[in-house]
């Protein structure tokens, strides 16, 4: 069966533009104390989560928000980023070419990720606060590496998209310790944690509705073959991480691991 995904950002650049002029008139005015923001309505949970589309979602790897955009409100989400080698592009193209045999309209995600926490919505002068929260939390850390070699369908909440991914097969205890700390932080901002027992996974390819059944099966035993063959697949998939970051609206935050 497929695994069901987090759902977070969207197009984005509209909400930016706003966002930038919020920043403007927000500058310097923050209350104090802790938020108490309610969870948003409709909110899905994540996977790397990949998510929800809109009509621009090829800009953004088949995101979308998984609630409307309100002025004020900064979708935030908290990962750690991957880049990709050339190597691993070549593997992608692999696997995306030999799975649009089962689904011809599967689109390559174009940035690769792995989520440590569902997609939020943040006040814009509660973003300090819970980035310095988080630099706190993080701060004791230290690079590690993962294991990313186990082909898995995934679909959103709402069975409205099915992605295609890379889950963990080892690394999964210091990825929960991460988890652990920014669910720390989410709670002090009264915001959705992590799921309880997350598929950690990079996302690679993604498609409109719900076609899992297409993927999952026959197409799924070939894309695992293809990944267990590929010459570099043992040295590309096992992944160091060297820092976490957060994306909140139109603003990054890096936070370097030990």
């Amino acid at each position: 069966m497929s695994a069901a995904l987090v759902g977070y950002s969207s197009s984005e650049e509209e909400q930016e533009e706003q966002e930038q002029q919020e920043e403007g008139g927000n500058r310097g005015g923050g209350a104090s104390g802790r938020p108490r923001l309610p969870a948003p309505a409709g909110l899905p949970g994540d996977p790397d989560p990949e998510e929800a589309v809109s009509d621009d979602s090829s800009r953004h790897g088949g995101r979308v928000r998984g609630f409307p955009h309100e002025r004020g409100n900064w979708a935030t989400h908290v990962y750690l980023p991957y880049v990709a080698q050339e190597e691993f592009l070549e593997l992608l193209q692999l696997l995306v070419s030999r799975a649009r045999t089962y689904v011809p309209s599967l689109a390559a995600v174009e940035e690769f990720h792995l989520s440590l926490s569902q997609c939020v919505v943040l006040r814009y002068h509660w973003i300090e606060p819970f980035v310095r929260s988080l630099r706190e939390r993080l701060a004791a850390f230290h690079r590690f590496f993962c294991v990313a070699d186990q082909v898995k369908v995934y679909t959103n909440q709402n069975k409205t998209r099915t992605f295609i991914g890379l889950e963990v097969s080892a690394g999964r205890f210091q990825l929960l310790e991460l988890v652990s700390e920014v669910d720390g932080v989410l709670e002090e901002f009264d915001l959705p944690t992590f799921y309880k027992d997350p598929s950690f996974h990079i996302s690679l390819a993604w498609c409109v509705g719900d076609l899992s059944g297409r993927l999952e099966g026959q197409c799924l035993r070939e894309l695992q073959d293809i990944v267990d063959g590929f010459e570099e697949s043992a040295f590309l998939l096992r992944i160091h991480w060297e820092q976490i970051r957060c994306k909140s609206g139109n603003k990054y935050f890096s936070f370097p691991l030990r």
